[in-house]
This record gives structure tokens, C-alpha cells and sequence, in this order.
């Protein structure tokens, strides 16, 4: 079954340097972008990153810095990768919990502008999941029959995630063909930050989701509880993502504080 689409949608998946958002970085990309006509685009590129790349990421990639030595480094790479993704929902295997996150930090980095506001998510792991509770390869195998031979390649799993997608919407009859609907769907937090520092509770308000003051209220923290909170985030090895979000929800005050509310 085709996905119905009312603007492309780009399957990815990333190889890194690490686990890390904060501080870790892309070494590989690969992108099936799905265009409204069901015709297919493809982008695959490696990244000379400017950390190193841990001894598990190059056991588990077979990638090392020898290999990458003579590859554009992100920044580089960000404009042309920006405007291939321009106008795209966005679609991956565990892509809500790491590539998302990662790729957003590292268009951050680079200074490259990479709206995600309008852009849907869908994470087929989650699906997966909760309909099935399982990794890529045994959904690859249980979905579409095949063997995931080129596990741990950027475009083999990209490759492998399209696929199991398309076969989910045909064996499960609750699930809609309908980009938003798949998005909502594989969402697992209600998250303010893509590395899910800060989520939305109950009643829509930012609370912290870690440390001392999980579960506080982000403008109770900043304003009553610990005015140094936010300065020690600042400084310390969080996401740029994350000092970004929250940067905006204490400027957000500032200006109710001007307007008396």
C-alpha cells in the first residue's frame, strides 16, 4: 500500500560517531524521499565528523575516520541536504528518540535554518512496537519476508524502513493511510525538546523530564524555585536544541512579565 501524501515525505536513517545528541555526530546519511506522485529521490552521503568516532560506532558501521577523511564535513554538506528535505514530512526506525534529534542539532551547528514546526514524524519502530513489540531486522524479516543483509548501512536500513511501513498500513486495518495520523500515532512523548528534557503535561504546560525538578513546571523552576537553573543548563553538556527551547520559554516570560500578565 502506498502512502497517501499531501507533500513529500523523506524516509532517513543516520550512522554516528556516537549515542550522544548533545556532542555526538553524523558519519552517514541516507535519504528515500517519497514525492506526492509516489516517484522516489535519493540522497546518501558520508560526513567527516568533527569528533571522533567511538570504537563501538566503527564495529558496529565498519566506518572509520580513514574513510571520511576526504568527505564534506556537515556544514558543508547542511545546505544541499536542507534543500533536499525542504517541504518534507519526515519518516525513520527509531528516528523520534535519535536520528531526528541528532540531524535537528546538527543543522543547529551548522547555522543552517531547519524548521521543524510544520514537518510530521512518523517513527516506524513505535508502530512496530505497539503493534507487534520487536529491531529492523526481525520487523524487516516478520513484515516484508526478507533478510536484512546490509543491516548497519545507511541506505539498507533506509531501504528497509520504507518497506516496512508500506506493509504495516497493509496487514493492520486500524492504522490510516494518513501522514498525521502515522505521525500522532508513533509519537511517544509530548515532547518540548527533541531529546525529551522538557514535555508537555496534562494541562499543555513545559515541565522538566529529568533531574531534580522533574515533573516541576519549567516557568515555576526559572522563576520561583531556582533562578540559577537555567544558567546551569546553559553551560553544561545539554543539546543545543534543548538551551534553544528553553531559551524561548524564558524570553516567553520576560515579555508576559512586560505585558502584566
Amino acid at each position: 500500500m502506498n502512502l497517501k501524501l499531501n507533500k513529500p515525505i523523506a524516509f532517513f536513517d543516520l550512522e554516528s560517531t556516537g549515542l550522544n545528541v548533545a556532542h555526538d555526530c553524523i558519519i552517514e546519511i541516507s535519504v528515500i524521499k517519497i514525492n506526492t506522485d509516489q516517484s522516489e529521490e535519493t540522497l546518501t552521503a558520508r560526513i567527516k565528523p568533527t569528533c571522533p568516532i567511538s570504537k563501538e560506532a566503527s564495529e558496529i558501521t565498519g566506518i572509520t575516520e580513514e574513510d571520511l577523511k576526504d568527505c564534506p564535513t556537515f556544514k558543508e554538506f547542511a545546505p544541499k541536504l536542507a534543500k533536499f528535505l525542504e517541504n518534507c514530512d519526515l519518516g525513520g526506525f527509531n528516528s523520534n528518540k535519535f536520528d531526528v534529534p541528532l540531524l535537528v542539532e546538527e543543522f543547529l551547528r551548522a547555522g543552517v535554518d531547519f524548521d521543524m514546526r510544520k514537518r510530521k514524524c512518523i517513527d516506524v519502530q513505535v508502530i512496530y512496537h505497539k503493534q507487534e513489540q520487536r529491531n529492523l531486522t526481525a520487523a524487516y524479516k516478520f513484515y516484508c519476508g526478507k533478510d536484512l543483509n546490509n543491516a548497519h548501512s545507511a541506505f539498507g536500513d533506509t531501504q528497509a524502513t520504507y518497506e516496512v511501513l508500506k506493509a504495516q498500513l497493509d496487514k493492520y486495518s486500524d492504522l490510516q493511510n494518513d501522514v498525521e495520523f502515522l505521525s500522532k500515532y508513533s509519537a511517544q512523548t509530548n515532547n518540548v525538546d527533541f531529546a525529551g528534557r522538557m514535555i508537555y503535561n496534562e494541562n499543555g504546560e513545559e515541565v522538566f523530564n529529568f533531574g531534580k525538578y522533574k515533573g516541576k513546571k519549567v516557568e515555576d523552576v526559572l522563576s520561583k524555585i531556582d533562578f540559577t537553573y537555567y544558567d546551569w543548563i546553559m553551560k553544561n553538556d545539554f543539546a543545543l536544541n534543548t538551551k534553544e527551547c528553553l531559551t524561548h520559554i524564558k524570553l516567553r516570560m520576560a515579555q508576559n512579565k512586560l505585558n502584566g500578565k
